[in-house]
């Protein structure tokens, strides 16, 4: 595999969905840098790959950037992973890519699974355009006020969210913008995979008595 930088997209869920490039970019390189090594271990081990890997999160990926500059200086094959979907979104990475084009080292993405654009397409609320907001604050009066700001979007507009905030978001979309239409995929290409399409109150309705659980994304109909 020729020297430079290799962002490389992993499974949302289903170990299955991982590309037959990907995994040629998996084996072949000399590094993978992975946003967490256990889980990254738990993708290679499926496939049988025995390659170093190196921690690069959000808490380290400063410290990390002379290091993985150096191995890419030194003519390495160095691949990048998050723990899900694409590095860099949402996700750490984009010190790294960053550094890459300031030093002029080839950087190279291999697409693949993305819980963004699966939301997107299972909610039905068109594909044209849409929005992506990432996670929200974890403070309510933050939230509040970027849901105010989106109040006339025209195009839907793509959340992650935790599990444990999901209940508050349905009562602050009702609270800030009334009763529109949202999409709530839980746990996509999963074995427990839910999908949810329906007014915030009937999302909360749907999760009355139960603990919610899982990856969340969050997709909120146009205005």
């Amino acid at each position: 595999m020729d020297p430079g930088l290799y962002i490389v997209c992993t499974p949302i869920g289903n170990l299955a969905d991982i590309t037959l490039r990907a995994l040629d970019a998996l084996r072949g390189a000399d590094v993978i840098i992975a946003e967490d090594t256990r889980h990254t271990r738990k993708l290679l081990e499926r496939y049988e790959i025995k390659v170093p890997l190196l921690s690069c999160h959000k808490f380290n990926e400063a410290s990390r950037v002379n290091a993985v500059i150096r191995r890419l200086s030194n003519g390495e094959a160095v691949v990048m992973v998050s723990d899900s979907g694409t590095p860099a979104v949402s996700d750490p990475g984009a010190r790294v890519v960053t550094a890459c084009h300031q030093h002029k080292i080839p950087v190279t993405i291999l697409p693949g699974p993305s819980a963004v654009t699966a939301a997107v397409a299972l909610a039905g609320f068109g594909g044209d355009a849409f929005r992506f907001e990432g996670f929200l604050s974890h403070k309510s009066a933050t939230r509040k006020r970027r849901l105010g700001e989106l109040k006339d979007e025209k195009v839907p507009v793509v959340f992650f969210e935790s599990p444990y905030r999901l209940i508050k978001l349905m009562n602050e979309i009702v609270e800030v913008l009334g009763e529109r239409d949202v999409f709530v995929g839980r746990e996509l290409t999963k074995k427990y995979e839910e999908c949810l399409r329906g007014t915030p109150s009937e999302i909360l309705a749907a999760f009355e008595g139960r603990t919610v659980k899982g990856e969340l994304v969050v997709v909120m109909g146009p205005e």
